[in-house]
Order: structure tokens, then C-alpha cells, then sequence
């Protein structure tokens, strides 16, 4: 038994050195549990401060929106904290060669954040994989700052946006910013990524926005469709205008996913328990609306009316499937009623103002998305 034991050292012991060097840490992920671990990840930032992101290259601009600001001091000194998108034009606010991820976004942009419309392209696609106007992809949908705590999306006094998506590419990046305003804006980001092995199984990010407004009689609002190959669906934000009195949130939301039609495979009781409230999201101390926000899920903004101008209760609500992404491995197509309620405890399909925007990773190609509605059907009212 020794002698095998001895033998099997000789001939294999050497190996196991050997496998442990090449598991090395490719950086993507960083959490508690592994934030020790070292790793040949390049770190690199882009900002109005360093456009190219390239080392050693930040901090040496001599035009810039901070300019006269910095005129006693020079180089080196704010010379160019932000960037100014004039009245219908688009600007690249990040394009980076190689494979990595983008770990964080910081961004506060000025004006009607619904004419900002952001988008993302991954590797050499002709057609973006994020196409959502900058307020909905952080969660400010009504074009007011609400306060949101979560795991990838956090929002900051007085407009600082942050996301934390992890975002994979293989051989390039490119993020744009498509002022469709009639004003110019002025945009502050900065976008921090890490160049880096990418593994074969990462699939790569997507997000989607629509809005319905008001929505179809009797027809489900319709958060995603069209979507076709293997993937995982990671979250919803929804913006949602009540038009009618009494409760609104009935409706059931369902995922088909992988050839169903008629009867999807999964289907929730109603709206706040999709967004993990109950009973109406109602503090039954105060018979109001109780607004939460967490790390998963929210109902992170209530807009009441005022009695003059702010007519409407509105709601902004979010729910990350991070620990229960819903997997497919062909299609998916997810849907939510608009239902209240009639007199005499009868359902009653609503029309309302819903607009969402859908979180989801998957391998390209992927589906053309539906074309944004028009600057008007945009504008929150």
C-alpha cells in the first residue's frame, strides 16, 4: 500500500502545483468572498478627464468644461469634469478595444432625462444591446430623483446614478449618449471597467425599455418579447401612472419562456407581490402607500397628487433577480395585466401610463429590438 501510495506521488504529485497555477483569478465577480484573491486584471477608467481610458493618461486636459474655472491653476485642475451633448446629437462616451467587463457607471446628467437615451454595443454589433433612456436604466423613470439602495442600481443625492452591472465583452465596447432634446445637456460619468480573460460561458447584457400609455383594454402590457436564444432574465423596473381611482396593481406577471403560447410556465398573483410588497404596498398605520427600497426589490418612489399640477399617483418600482435569475434556453416573452377593481368585487382592466425596462443576459445574436416611441410618447406627463 505504501509503495502504490509513493508511486502515485512520483508520477502524478507534480500536477496538482501545476493545475493550481493556471486557476488564476480573472477579476470578474469581486465580492467578500474572493475580494483577497490577486489577480493580472487591468484596471482603467473613462471619464471627460481621460476619454481613451488609457494609463497614465488622465488629468491632462487643457480645454474642457472646467476651463475658466481652472484658469488661475492650469493643467491638471478640473480642466474637464463634463461634457456638453448638444441639442440632437450623439456622442461616444466610452469605446474600449479588447476583452473585459464594465464593473461601474457614475453618471449625472442634466435636463428631461427621458430625451437621454443611452446605448450600449458589444463586440461588432450594428444594433445595440441596451437601448433605454438614461432615467428608466437607473431606475428614475417620472424625471424626479427618488432615492434606490440596491445591489446594482444605486442612486445618491442630488442625481448621482450608479450602476454596478457587470457587463462582459470580448473584443470591444461601445457606450453612446443621444441627446434627442431641443436644449443641450451636460453630462458628468465615469465609466470604470477592467481589461481582463473573458470565460466561454458569459453571456453578454441586455436591457430594453417600452411604454404604453395609456395601456390596451384588456391586453397585457407587454415588458419583453421577441427574445430568442439561451439566457437568463435578471430584472424589471417599472415606471407606472395610475389613471383611475381606487387599486391598481391586480395584474399578474408572466414569464413564457422556451416554446410555450398560450399558458406561460410562470405566473405570478399580482403586481406587488411580483415586486415583493403585499396588500397594496399599504401601511396600514398611516393608509399610505409605504415606499421601500432594498438590496433585490423595491417601491423606491411614491408621487402623490398635490392638488393642482400633479394629478396622478405614480410609482417606481424594481425587482433584481440576482439570486433567482429565470433561465431559457430558447425564448422569452414576459407580460403584466393592468387590473383593478369595479364596484360589486369585479375585476376592471385599466389604462394606464407603464412604461418598463428589462434587464437580461444573453449569447448574441440577439433579436432587433422594437423601434423607441417618439420624443412625445417619451415625454413624462
Amino acid at each position: 500500500m505504501l509503495r502504490n501510495t509513493l508511486l502515485f506521488f512520483l508520477l502524478f504529485g507534480s500536477f496538482w502545483p501545476a493545475l493550481a497555477q493556471k486557476a488564476t483569478f480573472n477579476g470578474l465577480g469581486s465580492e467578500l468572498g474572493n475580494l483577497y484573491r490577486l489577480s493580472d486584471a487591468q484596471t482603467r477608467s473613462i471619464s471627460p478627464e481621460n476619454f481613451t481610458g488609457a494609463k497614465g493618461k488622465g488629468g491632462m486636459a487643457t480645454e474642457g468644461t472646467g476651463k475658466n474655472a481652472s484658469r488661475d491653476l492650469g493643467q491638471g485642475w478640473k480642466v474637464s469634469p463634463s461634457v456638453i451633448i448638444k441639442a440632437g446629437q450623439s456622442i461616444t462616451v466610452a469605446e474600449i478595444t479588447g476583452s473585459g467587463a464594465i464593473q461601474h457607471i457614475w453618471m449625472t446628467p442634466t435636463g428631461l432625462w427621458r430625451f437621454a437615451i443611452l446605448r450600449m454595443y458589444w463586440d461588432d454589433e450594428k444594433e445595440p444591446s441596451v437601448e433605454v433612456p438614461v432615467g428608466d436604466f437607473f431606475g428614475q423613470g417620472w424625471g424626479q430623483v427618488a432615492m434606490l439602495n440596491s445591489i446594482p442600481v444605486v442612486v445618491n443625492p442630488g442625481s448621482s446614478f450608479n450602476s454596478y452591472w457587470l457587463m462582459p465583452f470580448r473584443k470591444k465596447c461601445r457606450i453612446t449618449m443621444e441627446n434627442i432634446d431641443e436644449k443641450d445637456m451636460v453630462l458628468y460619468y465615469q465609466i470604470d471597467y477592467t481589461l481582463t480573460d473573458v470565460p466561454n460561458d458569459a453571456a453578454y447584457f441586455h436591457a430594453q425599455f417600452r411604454r404604453q400609455n395609456p395601456t390596451q383594454y384588456k391586453v397585457p402590457y407587454t415588458i419583453l418579447d421577441g427574445v430568442k436564444g439561451r439566457g437568463h432574465y435578471v430584472g424589471t423596473y417599472m415606471a407606472w401612472g395610475v389613471n383611475s381611482n381606487d387599486w391598481w396593481g391586480e395584474g399578474e406577471i408572466k414569464f413564457y419562456m422556451d416554446g410555450d403560447k398560450q399558458w406561460p410556465t410562470i405566473n405570478g398573483t399580482g403586481t406587488e407581490d411580483y415586486f415583493l410588497g403585499s396588500y397594496n404596498f399599504e401601511n396600514k398605520k398611516t393608509k399610505q402607500y409605504q415606499e421601500y427600497t432594498t438590496p433585490y426589490v423595491g417601491l423606491h418612489q411614491v408621487i402623490r397628487p398635490d392638488g393642482l399640477y400633479q394629478a396622478n399617483t405614480r410609482f417606481g418600482m424594481y425587482r433584481w433577480h440576482i439570486p433567482d435569475p429565470v433561465r431559457f434556453q430558447q425564448d422569452l416573452r414576459i407580460t403584466i395585466q393592468a387590473l383593478g377593481w369595479r364596484y360589486n368585487g369585479r375585476y376592471l382592466p385599466l389604462q394606464d401610463d407603464v412604461a418598463s425596462t428589462a434587464f437580461w443576459y444573453q449569447m448574441e445574436p440577439h433579436a432587433p429590438f422594437p423601434k423607441l416611441p417618439s420624443k412625445d410618447d417619451l415625454e413624462t406627463k
